[in-house]
């Protein structure tokens, strides 16, 4: 059921009844009038993906409006306290997968803390969402995925199984996944405002991450830096390293100092958000650190507003590159402009 035209309640709930003790997916994206409540008509049946939109819960009852089968559950743009969503949690025993969009959370109190607790939790998705605190326990999570969100605290209590950590232009003011680092394999981080030593202090004991990257990323500090060396000596089965900072006025935020290599890089992503002649020897500069890259892909952004500045750094930047390649013959160069 998609939101093309407003259902009445009445044809709704007949279908729902019909269908529900064989019903195993259900997506239902409408409003109705009167709302609909899905996990009255749906509770304790057979359903395992659950998507819903546009709609309102409240009053959820663990024992009675239980989902012993659900799996997938998914709700965006849905009217819910905080106390209710983690109710609805506890209620579906094998859940894998949550997808949280643009929630309506119900402001009870000054300030709005979200507790949700799940062991049979995989993958969570949180979008669009504004809290002061977030804590998570899940003991069996695997991957976290952060878009568009305003949090005063996130925190993750885990056993250490996360794999995928992904954050996606969020405003977070203390980060916490706890001991949950050891098994990461992906990490990927853009438009965010890190402090990269207590960052990398979380991340440091990663010594599986295969897949880095830190694309559009701010330090809230100047003079913190990337820094190539220990990522080397901390991660040594890197195999895709994606880095994008913003070279302008001559500040590098990557250290390219010791003598360390990335042995086992054979993708590397780099980019920018304002070109300078700087960026031709900072590409170089890494590339020499990867001695068995494959792959060197390049991202720019061009400003409309200084187009023709910059297209004439860009057409130096292009010509250092082909010298740089006709040194590195065995490496795929592929751009990708904005």
């Amino acid at each position: 059921m998609d939101d093309v035209d407003e259902f009445s309640a009445a044809p709704v709930i007949a279908w729902l009844m019909y269908t529900r003790e064989t019903l195993r997916c259900l997506r239902y994206n409408d409003r109705t009038t009167p709302n609909v409540s899905i996990l009255e008509k749906c509770g304790r049946q057979k359903l395992e993906m659950l998507v819903l939109a546009h709609n309102s819960i409240t009053g959820v009852e663990p024992s009675y409006q239980k989902f012993p089968c659900l799996k997938f559950l998914s709700l965006s743009y849905v009217s819910i306290s905080t106390l209710d969503l983690s109710l609805l949690l506890s209620a579906c025993p094998k859940i894998e997968v949550l997808v949280l969009i643009s929630l309506e959370i119900a402001m009870s109190e000054a300030q709005t803390t979200m507790e949700l607790g799940s062991s049979t939790l995989k993958d969570i998705y949180i979008e669009s969402i504004g809290l002061d605190k977030f804590i998570l326990e899940a003991g069996s999570l695997d991957t976290l995925h952060l878009k568009d969100c305003a949090l005063g605290l996130f925190e993750l209590m885990g056993k250490g199984t996360l794999k995928h950590l992904k954050i996606d232009d969020v405003s977070v003011i203390h980060l916490d996944i706890g001991e949950s680092t050891e098994n990461l394999e992906i990490i990927d981080i853009s438009n965010f405002i890190i402090m990269w030593p207590e960052f990398y202090q979380m991340i440091s004991r990663s010594s599986k991450l295969r897949r880095l990257r830190l694309w559009g990323v701010i330090f809230d500090d100047e003079d913190e830096i990337v820094d190539i060396e220990t990522i080397s000596v901390c991660f040594p089965q890197l195999t895709h390293l994606s880095l994008s900072y913003d070279l302008r006025d001559g500040v590098r935020h990557c250290g390219l100092q010791g003598s360390s290599q990335l042995e086992n890089v054979v993708v590397l992503e780099l980019g920018w958000t304002f070109i300078s002649d700087l960026f031709s020897h900072w590409v170089a500069e890494l590339i020499e650190k990867c001695p068995n890259l494959k792959k060197l892909v390049i991202h720019g952004v061009v400003s409309e507003t200084k187009i023709h500045e910059e297209c004439n750094i860009l057409a130096n930047f292009t010509s250092s590159i082909v010298r740089l390649m006709r040194k590195y013959m065995h490496v795929e160069v592929q751009f990708e402009y904005e």
